[in-house]
Formats: structure tokens, sequence, C-alpha cells
């Protein structure tokens, strides 16, 4: 698709006139990660394939809709079903929700994920704070030839994730008694999971997990100079020496179970903010 200011224009007037005004905060929800919508207050539901110019979500356990409402007292919008390359949408495509929500009027941008463990010493279940990221994912959201309408065309990544919202959610974590892990995200096209030998290649590129999704929307939230951060729900071990064949109905369960922590961390930190 060719990004234009009608585009987005379109996109906002409609979500607006469904009630979604003026919102603080934007959440995305990686796979399996759906309920924190559950502590929505007062929310107001817009599907994806009611929004001018939204891409479709094509993957069964990603919903596909735009929730409004209260969240710790902080008018919240949460996209509930993200988008990847892997369902053959473009990188534009995956991005374009995240400039919907900066047009709407959001200051601050949260992200989970669901990411296999690279690094030995994190195991299922366990939370990853993003410190950096590496991008294998063969592309950048930010090379099409107006890019320069919406931002600098090149976008320094020295720190992409928010540093006080970073120390905000560690200082939380200890407060809350959750154990909050902090390393390197990889991201890759997917959908097939890595073979032995590229867990090897991953690592030794310094990557403590690997995922799907997540740099496309951060690389683009720095275009924006939207604050971001980001957390990894880690749902298997990708142990190159021992590897199990993976269950993705076992990863969506783990991310499940594990997901409570990472509302309460979200919540804890909008409170802060």
């Amino acid at each position: 698709m060719i990004l234009t200011d009608k585009q987005l224009q379109e996109s906002t007037a409609y979500l607006q006139s469904k009630g979604f005004d003026q919102p603080e905060i934007g959440i995305v929800l990686g796979t399996g990660l759906g309920k924190l919508v559950d502590e929505i207050e007062n929310p107001i539901v817009a599907h994806y394939n009611h929004i001018p110019f939204f891409p479709l979500a094509t993957v069964e356990f990603h919903t596909g809709k735009l929730i409004y409402g209260t969240f710790e007292g902080k008018k919240t919008v949460v996209m509930q079903g993200r988008f990847h390359l892997y369902e053959g949408y473009d990188l534009m495509d995956i991005t374009y929700p995240i400039r919907v929500m900066h047009q709407l009027g959001i200051k601050k941008l949260f992200i989970s994920n669901a990411a296999g463990a690279i690094n030995l010493n994190f195991k299922k279940g366990d939370i990853m704070l993003v410190e950096d990221h590496i991008n294998l994912q063969g592309g950048s959201p930010l090379a099409f030839k107006n890019v320069s309408q919406f931002g600098d065309r090149f976008v320094d990544m020295a720190a992409p994730y928010d540093a006080d919202m970073r120390t905000k959610l560690l200082s939380v974590a200890k407060k809350e008694n959750i154990s909050l892990k902090e390393g390197v995200y990889v991201s890759v096209v997917g959908p097939q999971l890595e073979t032995r030998a590229e867990y090897r290649m991953l690592k030794i590129l310094g990557a403590d997990a690997v995922g799907m999704s997540t740099v496309p929307e951060v690389i683009v939230a720095n275009h924006l100079q939207l604050p971001v951060v980001a957390v990894s729900v880690l749902t298997d071990e990708c142990d190159p020496e021992n590897l199990q064949p993976v269950d993705i109905q076992e990863i969506i369960a783990i991310a499940g179970k594990t997901e409570p922590k990472m509302v309460k961390l979200f919540r804890e930190l909008i409170k802060q903010i």
C-alpha cells in the first residue's frame, strides 16, 4: 500500500465517530495475550474489517479489533490481534495501526509478544523486558518514497525503547515480586520455527529471545517520536542441543498462564505515567 495522510485521516475519523476520544495509552497484545481487554472499563469495540484502510487479521488466535476505554484511569486503545509478515502483509500494513493510534493521540505505546527463549538462563513462563532488538525481517517499514512526509527518513535507533518506562517497569516488577528478565529480541519472518542451526546463529548474534513481530512497530514508534516499551512472554525454550517439537497450543497456554503478571506490570506502569 501507499501511505497517505488521507488514509490516516479517514481511519482516524471513523474511530473518532465510534467514540475513540483522545487516548493517552496504546497497547499491542501478542499471541495468547488477550485477557487484558477484560479489564478495560466502558469498552468501545471497532473490528478491523470495519476500519477504513485497515488490514484484516488472518491468524486464528488473533481476534482483530481495536478496543477503546479506560484502564487505570487513563484513556486507552488496545490492539487485540496484530499483523505479521508471515500472513502476507507488507511492513507498511503491519505498522499502519501504530500510525492510526498515534493520530488518535496516544502518548505512550506498550507492546507485548510471545517469544522463544534463546538465552538458556530464561525459562518457559518468564517475562523479558526488551532492552534492544535485531531486525532479521529483511526490510524496514520506513522504506517508502514519501516517508519524510510523516517524520525523519533517517531515524536514530541508538535507544529504541524508552529508558524511563523500562526503569519504572523494573521497579514495579521488584515491588510486585515478579521476575522480569532483560534482553535482546530478534525478529524473524516466520511462520516456520527455527532449525537447530538457526538457533545457534541467533545466539551468536546476541539474541536472548526470538519472535515474528514487534520490531516493525517499534521502528515506526521511533519514527513518530512515540515512547515505546515492549515485553516478551517466553513460551518455549530454544535449546538447539535438546530441541523438542513445538506445540502451538502449548505456547498459547503458557502465554495465557503468564499473562496476569504482564497485565500487572502494565497496570502499575500506567498508574505512574
